[in-house]
């Protein structure tokens, strides 16, 4: 019986373990977000450098994401989780010691690749850890866990670099990991048991290389480009990131069709509402993540903002998105289906309209107050986004290809962050330069305000019923998906 009950304790401690590696990434997120103006004074950055702090560190993340998950099946879950986590930490000190902003970009790339390598070993863990009829209950605690770290990590941010203890300003934001990411190594080296993949799959070394050209190849010239004048060679970068993803699909399927191991699952995007739902998340994470930096940017520059100032304003968002994704699945889905994303479509462009309204009619002197409505309205619209979709996304692939899928999602979801946070600061940085602060921030709302009717028209191209399609998906997926989301559009950044 005493075994029983000990067996029964260190599975919830692992899952404990695996939520402080969760919410470390999410609050690291969300922190540098909020810091980032005091960041550009303290190293008297670039507004493109700044861009690379933020956008560099998804950018890493995303190239290596799907390549450490196939690490941690071969070499072990336990082991690539424990390495991830150090290497997080050692990433995090140096980015606290950085002495210029290129130091701090390449540290923070660093961070990026650690996390690739952590974050992704924790759905295999927990599925290690707790029988089938459990794994409901263990990825249920995500949501509120999660969604509690991106409402207070604004605030916390603020906070951290408000109390400015011995002199450290923003580097605090890049301390508070290091205790985290010890707890989740420490812990993890003790608790944790080593797992592998049942069959060992081979690493995809050119497929890894051509997404991270495609990747790098996109992103580089939309953060460069306004500050360089866009000569040719961006034109000719972004041609280049085409032709790089379009040779790793034509790779993908040869190294398939030779038995190999590829990358990804070619087969996935034969599925029309996979695709699609591929097409919302681009569009979705690219214009929220990058509007949420701007404002940001708006309220510390413009209305000169303190960073915990700028944190409480900006919090009734995270609690809008959580309010959404908890009324989607409990009351709106299960009722509606598909027509919840509609729905939540319209809620979402009008608040963005609404704050976008507010701003116009207060110019540089919009205070906290009037922001928690359209914000609220804004969060609660794409809450009842982001939660459902991935389970309508997951239900549309085979079971056999839920771990490429949902890995795909998982990286696609990372780099349109930062495509938003690149494109959309371009936009900002460009229009403030000629027109002010308020006009910058009406043209960035401007973009998010059209991503809306884009959201609902490509929405109808999913399953009416998230789990009615076809071929099904995996229950696990599908709710740590769901849990995950909200709480990164609230993190205002990658997850």
């Amino acid at each position: 019986m005493s075994t029983q009950v000990s067996s029964d304790r260190r599975k919830w401690v692992i899952l404990a373990l695996v939520l402080v590696a969760e919410c470390m990434d999410l609050l690291d997120g969300t922190i540098v977000n909020v810091a980032a103006p005091t960041i550009r004074a303290g190293l008297d950055s670039s507004s493109s450098a700044l861009q690379w702090v933020i956008g560099g560190y998804a950018l890493a993340f995303a190239v290596g994401l799907i390549t450490g998950g196939r690490l941690g099946d071969i070499y072990g879950r336990k082991r690539l989780f424990v390495i991830g986590a150090l290497g997080f930490v050692a990433a995090s000190a140096a980015c606290a010691f950085s002495a210029s902003p290129t130091m701090l970009i390449a540290c923070r790339l660093a961070q990026g690749g650690a996390a690739a390598l952590l974050i992704p070993q924790g759905l295999g863990i927990i599925r290690d850890a707790f029988p089938p009829a459990q794994q409901g209950s263990a990825f249920a605690v995500f949501g509120p866990v999660i969604g509690l770290s991106a409402v207070l990590g604004p605030i916390i941010g603020g906070a951290l670099i408000a109390a400015n203890l011995f002199g450290t300003g923003w580097r605090l934001i890049f301390f508070v990991n290091l205790p985290l990411g010890l707890i989740a190594a420490i812990g993890a080296a003790r608790l944790i048991p080593e797992s592998k993949a049942a069959v060992t799959p081979r690493l995809d070394l050119v497929g890894t290389a051509l997404t991270a050209a495609g990747m790098g190849l996109l992103i580089y010239p939309l953060i460069q480009g306004r500050e360089a004048g866009w000569p040719a060679w961006t034109y000719l970068m972004v041609v280049g990131s085409a032709v790089s993803f379009a040779a790793l699909v034509a790779w993908t399927r040869r190294v398939r069709r030779r038995g190999g191991d590829p990358l990804v699952e070619a087969s996935i995007f034969s599925h029309r509402a996979y695709t699609a739902g591929l097409s919302m998340i681009v569009v979705f994470f690219a214009g929220m993540l990058g509007t949420m930096l701007v404002l940001t940017l708006f309220l510390q520059f413009g209305e000169h903002f303190s960073a915990i100032h700028a944190g409480v304003t900006l919090a009734p968002f995270a609690a809008g998105s959580a309010i959404g994704a908890v009324l989607a699945a409990t009351v709106l889905v299960p009722r509606l289906g598909r027509a919840t994303l509609q729905i939540a479509a319209v809620i979402g462009a009008a608040g963005v309209l609404w704050l976008r309204q507010v701003i116009l009619s207060h110019g540089l002197d919009t205070g906290s107050l009037v922001l928690i409505g359209p914000q609220l309205a804004v969060g609660i619209g794409i809450g009842m986004i982001v939660s459902p979709l991935f389970g309508f996304i997951l239900a549309s692939v085979r079971d056999h290809e839920v771990g490429s899928a949902s890995g795909v999602l998982t990286a696609t979801q990372q780099l349109a962050g930062a495509v938003g946070v690149a494109g959309i600061g371009t936009i900002f940085f460009s229009t403030l330069a000629h027109a002010g602060f308020v006009t910058a921030i009406s043209h960035c709302l401007l973009v998010e305000l059209a991503t809306m009717p884009v959201l609902a028209l490509l929405s109808f191209a999913l399953p009416l019923h998230a789990r009615e399609d076809e071929f099904g998906a995996a229950p696990a997926d599908i709710e740590r998906a769901q849990a995950m989301a909200p709480a990164t559009v609230g993190a205002g950044e990658t997850m």
